[in-house]
């Protein structure tokens, strides 16, 4: 049982490092920046005070639209040590989808990069509710704040508010197989038992430990990665706010020399394929984690057989807010998720609710005390998810003889891409925006071990099937959607599978030969 006083808020993350003598030890690594706990927890404190200036008061939502960069944690701490609520969100959306964020969570404050500043802006016009105040960071934006002149008032202390463990602490939007994003409510307790179940019994995170995660602060599992556990150890984190391209994170890799290192398998892939990644040292690093999506053996042991590093894999959700599942160091088998954490329980269920026959596949639920208390605005969701002290995860997993939970499939449609969940509508809907598509399907398809969108597309009469209406597809999807989205592949056909009422047959579309494989840039794969 992990005890957290009932009085706790969760930016004491920080403090803790004060109190343990650490104010001199560099907490980030940034570009050529060294930042200390000193200086990070007088950043967060001065924000905190220009918070509250702006009119930001306790359980008002602030929306976090940043890159690694140390204006994230300042951001991210200080709200949560005003007791206000702050929600990252992927950075790499349209202005409809932060309008949605605004109104869904009813922010008072925006906080985003000066180059994100255009987008901001196109989500607020004709923004009908209370004035939404805009803070950017990293230059100046017509009619905004500025982040780096906020904290230049202020003072250097600040009590944290008196929340209780069970207050709102932040949000994180979790997209499901329909509708628009979820927002699930994560408590301030919720932190502090990822820190003291993943990272001490899984990674064993030390003072001595540099993290360097290559998925973003914005995700669930990055947040943990390059914020949670470092600061809860003592430990450095190194950000960078560009893409994680194979060279830009073999070369952070070699320049920082982190010792803990966090990615996804369509990253490790993308290095194992980097013609020049054996010149780089990665000698520093003690351990890999993968998360988001699962880790094929196959790619398991190129990683053990060119780095000799080892990659402990496991499952996590945005509702979870990090991996309850895990191998070990001393416990591996490399393509499986590995067993649950300490402090987590799961278990395989079948589609009445009833445990599975041993061996048997059936969907997980997971029981911890990090899992978001509700999603906002969506009662029936809540219900259906989180059912007592179980979550419904929703994956299809089965467990060996030994233990081990391996990962099965999703009961449904939905199509994870780069350990994102991408839906087949979305792109459907996309692809017959466009003139010559008449009726489309996507699917997610294994390529290399690694799952990619399959297009299958009905021509309208007068168009003809080609590789260059395929790129210009291919083009338009990156448009218009997120950049993972786009279909990796396509095959142009004269019908598609449907029921008697008319519903595409998906399952029927899922051919693991592609027909035609589309133009791709290593990078877009990350």
């Amino acid at each position: 049982m992990i005890e957290i006083p009932d009085w706790y808020n969760a930016s004491v993350l920080v403090d803790r490092n004060l109190e343990a003598g650490r104010a001199d030890k560099v907490a980030i690594y940034f570009g050529d920046e060294q930042i200390t706990y000193g200086e990070l927890a007088r950043r967060i404190n001065r924000f905190g005070h220009a918070l509250r200036e702006l009119g930001v008061d306790r359980e008002d939502r602030v929306l976090l639209m940043l890159n690694d960069t140390p204006a994230f944690p300042t951001a991210f701490f200080a709200a949560v040590r005003i007791g206000a609520v702050p929600i990252p969100v992927n950075t790499l959306l349209q202005p409809a989808d932060y309008r949605f964020f605004i109104e869904n969570s009813r922010a008072r404050v925006v906080i985003c990069d000066q180059m994100h500043h255009e987008t901001i802006r196109k989500a607020l016009e004709d923004y009908g509710e209370e004035r939404v105040e805009v803070i950017v960071t990293g230059g100046r934006a017509e009619g905004a704040h500025v982040l780096e002149e906020l904290l230049e008032t202020g003072e250097d202390k600040l009590d944290p508010v008196a929340t209780h463990k069970d207050d709102p602490a932040f949000w994180l939007y979790s997209s499901g197989s329909t509708g628009k994003p979820k927002g699930a409510v994560h408590l301030h307790h919720d932190i502090i038992y990822t820190c003291e179940t993943y990272a001490r019994h899984v990674l064993e995170v030390s003072d001595e430990d540099v993290c360097y995660s290559a998925s973003k602060l914005f995700h669930a599992y990055g947040l943990g990665n390059g914020i949670s556990f470092p600061y809860w150890a003592g430990a450095s984190s190194v950000l960078f706010p560009g893409r994680p391209t194979p060279q830009a994170v073999l070369e952070t890799i070699e320049r920082y020399k982190p010792t803990l290192f966090f990615s996804v398998p369509t990253l490790y892939n993308a290095i194992l394929n980097h013609a020049d990644a054996t010149n780089y040292d990665l000698s520093s690093i003690r351990l890999c984690a993968s998360a988001a999506e699962a880790l094929p053996a196959g790619m398991w042991n190129r990683w053990k057989d060119t780095f000799d590093l080892t990659i402990l894999d496991g499952i996590g959700s945005t509702e979870m807010l990090h991996i309850f599942v895990s191998n070990t160091v001393e416990a591996i088998r490399p393509g499986s998720s590995g067993k649950p954490v300490p402090g987590y329980e799961a278990k395989i269920l079948d589609e009445e609710g009833y445990p599975v026959e041993p061996g048997e596949a059936g969907y997980l639920s997971v029981k911890g005390d990090s899992a978001a208390a509700y999603y906002w605005r969506n009662h029936e969701k809540t219900k259906s998810t989180m059912k007592g002290e179980w979550l419904f995860a929703g994956d299809w997993y089965r467990v060996d003889e030994d233990g081990f939970y391996w990962y099965e499939g999703r009961s449904d449609d939905m199509i994870k891409v780069s350990g994102l969940w991408v839906s087949p509508v979305e792109i459907e809907s996309t692809l017959m925006d466009h003139s010559a598509v008449v009726e489309a399907a996507a699917v997610g398809i294994p390529v290399d071990d690694l799952t990619r969108v399959k297009a299958y597309i009905i021509l309208r009469e007068g168009y003809e099937r080609s590789e260059d209406l395929t790129v210009e597809l291919q083009d338009w999807c990156k448009e218009r959607l997120k950049r993972y989205q786009y279909p990796h592949l396509v095959e142009f056909v004269d019908d598609l599978p449907k029921t008697v009422t008319g519903k595409i047959q998906r399952f029927k579309l899922r051919d693991p030969e592609p027909a035609v494989q589309m133009p791709q840039q290593e990078d877009e794969l990350v």
